[in-house]
């Protein structure tokens, strides 16, 4: 009988959760109240009539203090059940927490005595519009579990740990603390419960894997793609006329753009020619491309258009010009925006859906953009960029290292800056220069020069001709400038193209012939006269230096002691890099280099008096190295869009399922992983030992150690390699310690910019934990590193020499 009677009450509950009445009755109390509140002070805010309001005899009578006391009681029991729906929003309702649960929000009603403060209207009002969300929210969770228990699935909503979705339990955990931060998770029916937020994980987000039990099919993520469209050949295109059209008009960076796009036509057409016969004809997928120029965009300030005519940065714009070049030349299906309405209409965001996610697939293969288009393309497409960031790439002048794209990593230890943060594999960020191999090589062009142009310039050369390397009066400012200008001035002519608009800048000494700012074919009819292009130590890595050496220039640089970088320099603090520059163009100095490039300290006056008398003795013939050609910008480009993909998951490298070449029946791997390798120090890969699919290949593979407190960048460089950060994973293992004979006692996995390394003095070995966290460019003083060096082509590092194949 009493089991009988508690299953009544049990039932009679469930009841009250599940009807409407029951949300009528908690409703009902909160409009009594706010109806009580506002009729019983009305007297005490307005002069209107007594007979205005039917409750005004009510007003009258708890006037003064016995209405503020009334107020205050009122408030206090809110609270009490505001705390309730609370507690019970953060359980998943069975029936008999729901009972439990019930009694004790039964009994805070009950307690109603009509009572608060008169200050305390607007607290009381949101109480109650806060305890309907709850409310709701109980009722979202119950109906929730009910459907589960009745589709008998409940324990399909165990959070699963697979493998293949490693941060699934992670992610479960997080939505259970903060699933109410952000409006769009109640959006797509997220209710508090784990079996709304597995779903939402799996076919929202990409985190989790798809349940069984849901009646649909499971929708597209990073793991399992879609059923695409099928594949199309991308031909070489030669007619700039389309994309010209595509670029738009309006701005004057565009029309910039434009210009330099036109200039180069011809040399376009030549390289795509040259390239289409060195790749025989092979297949190439046509990629679906968005191109997205955040930095010109009107939301993000575009503070470059207004100084082109002015003697502004024009590097960005010249980069930007030649990708889009690249990509129509490799005929690519190419859309270009350059406003944030522009990017919606691309991207099919519906006007004013916020921040909420895209759930269908990203309509495109690849996504170029930068940092300004990054936080735009974030605050637009929602927290879908998680779900499809494996298909952006950023245009990054100076470059990322990983221990700043980590959010958590970079927020923990210090290297937290305005950009960065974005936890994108660190390949996905591009830059202008091979100055960062943990980022990849993107690059510009500049114009290449004919044989009949390159003997006209050697025959027309004036040896005492020096031009400066400053459009801006600015950069004229630096100290100290007067006395290597009057040694220079001492043996040349020195000509500046600084912009002015009526007045000659005073910062020019008056021995300078200044011809204002040159329309890009005069400046380089001047540097094909002038003998030395000589720099003021900024702005730094920009392409001049390369046209000027192209048109057959000195260029003379000066030496930072100590080097420039974040934590010396104001205009690289805030960059998510701890580079250290050693010279006002790196590329040029390491690449590049005698006599073409001299770099010298300014500072020593005798130093400099005799570089500017070797220049005047040394003939030099123009040069542009390969990679900074129109076709070897395409070779480029062309390698990274057909071979590099961070969509598809990478799985763990475990050396012993690996097999021999040619063994019976595919048996296990016997012997080394790691050989050595003729004339180098390095050991490669085993050829007899079947290699895993990966780009670059790994018989580019060169595994070396590092001293203490050297990177693998400066490790790879020293032996003629670079730093690979693709091949981490394969040598992040006890068999490439064992191999380079590494004494370890303790073999530790860990979360580290600098791992996989080891301490020689107290004989311990870390290996890597977090793939995002490979680093060439990390280095501890009480640490060798693992480096995964790699060789490369003559004349373009970006590639292997089997990276065309």
């Amino acid at each position: 009988m009493i089991a009988g009677s508690t299953d009544a009450k049990i039932m009679v509950r469930r009841c009250l959760v599940t009807f409407k009445p029951f949300r009528i009755f908690v409703v009902g109390i909160g409009f009594f109240s706010l109806c009580f509140l506002m009729t019983s002070l009305g007297g005490q805010f307005s002069a209107k009539r007594l007979g205005d309001s039917p409750f005004t005899i009510r007003t009258e009578v708890l006037g003064g203090v016995e209405s503020r006391g009334v107020l205050r009681k009122i408030s206090d029991m809110l609270e009490v059940i505001l705390k309730r729906m609370d507690s019970l929003s953060k359980l998943d309702n069975t029936s008999t927490t729901d009972a439990r649960r019930l009694d004790e929000l039964s009994s805070a009603i009950n307690r109603f005595q009509p009572a608060s403060l008169v200050e305390r209207i607007q607290a009381i009002a949101q109480n109650v519009s806060n305890m309907a969300i709850r409310v709701e929210q109980i009722l979202q969770n119950s109906m929730v579990q009910g459907r589960v228990l009745r589709d008998g699935s409940s324990s399909q909503c165990e959070v699963p740990r697979d493998p293949r979705f490693p941060e699934c339990p992670g992610k479960v955990d997080w939505m259970r603390a903060r699933w109410t931060s952000d409006p769009c998770y109640a959006f797509y029916g997220v209710d508090g419960s784990d079996c709304s937020f597995l779903i939402y994980l799996s076919e929202v987000e990409w985190f989790c894997p798809p349940l069984a039990w849901r009646n649909h099919s499971s929708p597209p993520t990073q793991h399992t793609q879609p059923a695409k469209s099928p594949k199309r050949q991308a031909a070489f295109r030669t007619d700039l006329s389309v994309l010209l059209d595509q670029v738009g008009t309006g701005k004057e960076s565009l029309s910039f753009m434009k210009r330099r796009i036109r200039r180069l036509a011809q040399q376009w057409a030549t390289a795509a020619n040259r390239l289409d016969a060195k790749l025989e004809q092979q297949w190439r997928d046509q990629k679906k491309i968005l191109v997205h120029v955040g930095f010109l965009t009107e939301e993000s300030g575009d503070v470059f258009s207004p100084k082109v005519l002015k003697g502004g940065p024009l590097g960005e714009m010249v980069q930007w010009a030649d990708i889009l070049t690249a990509l129509h030349v490799l005929g690519h299906n190419l859309k270009i925006s350059m406003s944030v309405k522009e990017l919606q209409g691309f991207l099919g965001v519906p006007p004013g859906r916020g921040s909420c996610p895209l759930t269908g697939p990203l309509p495109f293969d690849l996504i170029y953009t930068d940092y300004h288009g990054l936080q735009q393309m974030k605050q637009h497409m929602g927290l879908s960029l998680k779900r499809h960031k494996c298909h952006i790439r950023v245009i990054d002048t100076f470059g990322t290292e990983p221990a700043y794209n980590h959010e958590e990593y970079a927020t923990l230890h210090g290297y937290r800056t305005n950009w960065g943060y974005w936890n994108l594999n660190a390949r996905q960020y591009m830059t202008m220069f091979p100055h960062t191999p943990d980022n990849s090589f993107m690059g510009f062009v500049s114009e290449e020069l004919n044989e009949t142009e390159k003997r006209s310039i050697q025959q027309n050369k004036v040896n005492n001709m020096a031009v400066v390397y400053g459009k801006e009066a600015s950069m004229w400012k630096l100290q100290g400038k007067e006395s290597f200008l009057q040694i220079l001035h001492r043996y040349m002519e020195v000509h500046g193209t600084v912009y002015y608009e009526t007045q000659r800048p005073p910062e020019v000494p008056a021995f300078v012939k200044n011809h204002g700012l040159l329309p890009q074919h005069e400046l380089q009819q001047l540097l094909r006269k002038a003998k030395l292009f000589i720099g003021f130590g900024f702005p730094y890595e920009g392409p001049a230096p390369l046209e000027a050496i192209a048109n057959g220039c000195i260029f003379l640089q000066p030496k930072f002691n100590p080097p420039h970088s974040s934590l010396n320099h104001e205009f690289f603090r805030g960059k998510p890099t701890s580079r250290e520059v050693f010279s006002q163009h790196p590329y040029a100095e390491q690449y590049i280099g005698r006599p073409h490039v001299m770099t010298v300290d300014y500072n020593n006056s005798v130093e400099f008096d005799s570089a500017i008398k070797e220049i005047m003795r040394t003939k030099v013939e123009p040069y542009l190295p390969y990679e900074y050609t129109c076709e070897g910008m395409l070779e480029r480009v062309h390698a990274y869009i057909q071979h590099q993909d961070f969509c598809a998951p990478e799985p763990p490298f475990i050396p012993a399922n690996l097999s021999r070449k040619g063994s019976a029946g595919g048996s296990r791997m016997m012997g080394p992983l790691f050989v050595p390798l003729p004339n180098t120090t390095a050991l490669g890969w085993a050829s007899n030992v079947t290699a895993p699919s990966a780009w670059p290949p790994l018989s580019s593979l060169r595994l070396l150690v590092s001293q203490e407190g050297q990177s693998c960048v400066d490790a790879c460089q020293s032996a003629g390699f670079i730093c690979e950060p693709a091949h981490f994973r394969f040598i992040n293992n006890k068999e490439a310690l064992r191999r380079l004979d590494v004494q370890c006692e303790v073999v530790d996995s860990e979360i580290n910019h600098i791992l996989p390394a080891f301490s020689v003095v107290r004989q311990e070995c870390g290996l890597q934990r977090e793939p995002l966290l490979f680093s060439c460019a990390g280095h501890s003083p009480k640490y060798r590193r693992l480096c995964p060096c790699r060789d490369f082509r003559h004349g373009q590092v970006a590639l292997c020499r089997d990276c065309l194949q």
